[in-house]
């Protein structure tokens, strides 16, 4: 009965509540906005895996001592039991060798910002898996630059005996094609000093995001402007009229 209604409604009805119904359940469930903020969370994700070596070019990850280290963390933890002591173990001592990467990762990318590169701090700090050295444009002048700025400043979380993670190598390799190296080195030097102790090291953590603050505040500031004067100069030309 309720089939053959359906039917007779298709047939002979031109707007039917069926052919809404149908249309409905097309409809999709999530909408495109939503969609889109899926892709680029799971996109993140994929970046951080891909990005979780310092050499990117080393399919072994074994090029660096702190690169094997976290692997051999990793692959430990593939073969212990979910849930267990061991597992939750070693996953916060992977986590916290990954949040020192992060740490180093934030360093870079405020100065980028405080430097103006708002928008395109994400990108110039993307490095991917398969990055060639053979690509790179000014490859001895960014290493020269990498390893002063390893040893003039505490950007890097590495002992001074040991080189630079090599993926900023790429970076500096893009701010040299930019024009932006020799300004970045001394906002590093500026907001990163070589440090004593830790305590020097948490005093200045805590000075280091004023710059950055005051660059964001200057630019919010200069938008603000911007939309009073656009809406000053409308208000004032009818009473400029008015007055001739």
């Amino acid at each position: 009965m309720g089939a053959a209604f359906k039917r007779f409604c298709a047939r002979f009805c031109c707007c039917c509540c069926c052919e809404d119904a149908d249309e409905e359940e097309k409809r999709p469930i999530l909408g495109n906005e939503t969609l889109e903020y899926f892709n680029r969370e799971a996109q993140k994700r994929r970046d951080q895996e891909t990005n979780l070596w310092s050499e990117p070019g080393d399919p072994s990850h074994s090029e660096r001592d702190d690169d094997r280290t976290l692997y051999n963390l990793l692959q430990k933890r593939e073969q212990t039991n979910r849930g267990s002591h061991r597992f939750r173990r070693l996953s916060v001592d992977i986590e916290a060798m990954r949040e020192v990467r992060r740490e180093v990762r934030d360093k870079w990318q405020m100065i980028l910002e405080n430097l103006g590169f708002m928008a395109e701090a994400e990108a110039l700090l993307t490095v991917s898996a398969g990055a060639s050295l053979d690509r790179m444009r000014n490859a001895p002048k960014s290493r020269a630059m990498l390893q002063t700025l390893h040893s003039e400043t505490s950007i890097f979380y590495s002992r001074s005996n040991e080189p630079p993670p090599e993926r900023y190598l790429f970076i500096m390799d893009r701010l040299i094609y930019l024009d932006a190296a020799d300004d970045f080195l001394a906002k590093a030097r500026r907001f990163y000093p070589p440090k004593g102790s830790d305590d020097e090291e948490e005093e200045t953590g805590l000075a280091i995001n004023l710059p950055l603050l005051l660059a964001r505040l200057a630019q919010a500031r200069g938008e603000e402007d911007d939309v009073d004067g656009e809406e000053g100069s409308g208000q004032d030309e009818p009473d400029y009229n008015g007055r001739d």
